[in-house]
């Protein structure tokens, strides 16, 4: 393929963000010859988009042919390389393989990378696009045991969906899924990890519980006999991060027919991979039992033996190395600072998704945190941006940066996250209400000043439409008190 070297518009990736940022360019500006740069044959779409809400979005990601664009879009351009380096003065980027392209205005959407525990080992692998995901699912067919590190949204999935496997789960935090949960969710969603106990429907009718946290070195284990049936794969390549949902078409067995097995390690983290000749000289309380090619030495001072590490401790914006050489300012976190119109410190460039960070001045109520619903907003967002300020036309930051919402699924259940759902930056200033049904529903619901700021909704409640109205509108809810969770009102025929 010869592409024209010069463009109206670049953009940078073929993730969710550059790919729903070139498809809204294309379609807004049919007459501006738009191009696309990433490294994969393939590129993430959005399909079965869904507006739950003014803020709630549902959709699936899908991997398509690169060429299904092109189709789409006549005035798109996909050029397949990897970027070399940008030129932010002459307005040129240089793929690997010497082309240069011109733009007036370009949009960066290079993503994100795994933060890895360490870099160069055999045995230690990162779970970040479809490439690492089948790796992950050659090397689970064939493995006992397998340490898993990190407590997102990746871990929560994967010691979920793995089975015939012995799991050994290390994190940091006092409960699992600190980034999305407190103490109370971990502790309703603890259960699901052994499915063969029978989950009794108890009704918790006084929105308030005291949870038992687990002491520092503690562990719990979970068991369960679960039998599922594989889904095949088909042929992919590698490039972008992995969508929601990402387990649901490969299979995630291990080379055990019995029981699965989840052991969660509390409050530690790995202080030493080592080889299985290290091992032999640790301490009295190191797992010795069978022969492991591998074995990690975690903070709490327990050892443990295993086929190979899965690292899902989170992710570092993807800046290196072709932004090397111009003016960029970075966040403290190594996101490319953007303004509230997606706007870098480099004139003409923008950035969406997960290699930006937000540092405009945030509503109350709304936090960056590098999820897809995130990366499509930004995504779509910096292309009108784009467009706007080509045709020199105002724009206002876009809606759905009022309020942060997120709808997800873990351990099969519907999740939506509000607001300021952990109380971010609240300290200790606001109250909780909450309401939990076991194995059924947990509520949770964050007040400042009698004003809802934030909640939680797991299982089907039916109550999210409603909570985000209570948010947005700052309503003062102090007269309801404790009835605002009470399962016996309706609370939709109080405000609805």
């Amino acid at each position: 393929m010869t592409a024209r070297q010069k463009f109206s518009f670049v953009v940078v990736g073929g993730g969710i963000a550059g790919v729903t940022c070139v498809e809204q360019l294309s379609s807004q500006v049919p007459s501006a010859d738009v191009a696309l740069i990433t490294a994969g044959q393939h590129v993430k779409t959005v399909t079965n988009y869904k507006q739950v809400s003014k803020t709630l979005e549902e959709f699936n990601v899908e991997e398509q042919a690169s060429s299904v664009l092109e189709k789409k879009y006549p005035n798109l351009t996909i050029v397949h390389s990897a970027v070399q380096s940008l030129h932010t003065q002459s307005h040129t980027v240089e793929t690997v393989d010497g082309r240069i392209f011109h733009y007036e205005k370009l949009c960066i959407c290079s993503g994100a990378r795994p933060k890895l525990l360490t870099v160069n080992n055999a045995y230690v692998l990162g779970i970040r696009d479809t490439d690492s995901a089948q790796e992950f699912q050659k090397r689970l067919s064939e493995a006992r045991r397998i340490v898993v590190v990190g407590n997102g949204g990746i871990a929560l999935e994967l010691v979920f969906e793995v089975e015939g496997c012995e799991v050994i789960w290390a994190v940091k935090d006092k409960a699992i899924g600190n980034t999305f949960f407190d103490a109370g969710a971990a502790q309703f969603l603890i259960p699901s990890l052994d499915a063969s106990k029978p989950q009794t429907v108890i009704p918790c009718k006084r929105p308030r519980y005291t949870t038992e946290e687990a002491s520092v070195g503690a562990s719990h284990t979970f068991t369960a006999d679960r039998n599922l049936r594989g889904r095949g794969t088909g042929p992919t390549e590698s490039g972008s991060a992995l969508g929601p949902d990402w387990h649901e078409g490969i299979t995630l067995k291990g080379a055990q027919e019995v029981s699965r097995r989840v052991s969660v390690e509390y409050e530690c983290e790995v202080e030493k991979i080592i080889s299985t000749d290290e091992a032999l000289n640790c301490s009295p309380q190191t797992e010795t039992s069978g022969s492991w090619p591998v074995s990690v030495q975690l903070t709490n001072g327990k050892t443990f033996g295993c086929d190979f590490v899965v690292s899902a401790t989170g992710v570092i914006p993807n800046t290196d190395p072709f932004l090397h050489g111009n003016n960029f300012l970075l966040a403290a976190d190594g996101g490319l600072r953007v303004d509230d119109h997606m706007m870098t410190s480099e004139p003409d460039v923008f950035a969406a998704g997960d290699v930006c960070t937000a540092c405009w001045e945030h509503s109350p109520l709304w936090q960056q945190m590098r999820l897809w619903t995130q990366a499509r907003q930004m995504g779509w967002y910096a292309a009108r941006c784009m467009v706007a300020q080509v045709q020199s036309e105002p724009i206002e930051l876009d809606f759905c940066f009022e309020l942060f919402a997120h709808i997800t699924k873990f351990f099969n259940y519907k999740v939506v996250l509000l607001g300021k759902f952990n109380g971010q930056g609240l300290g200790s200033d606001y109250e909780l209400l909450v309401r939990c049904t076991k194995g059924q529903e947990y509520v949770k619901v964050i007040l400042h000043r009698g004003r809802m700021v934030g909640a939680v909704l797991i299982g089907e409640t039916d109550l999210e439409e409603t909570f985000e109205n209570l948010i947005l509108n700052q309503m003062d809810l102090t007269p309801y008190g404790e009835d605002l969770l009470n399962p016996d009102v309706d609370i939709e025929d109080y405000f609805d």
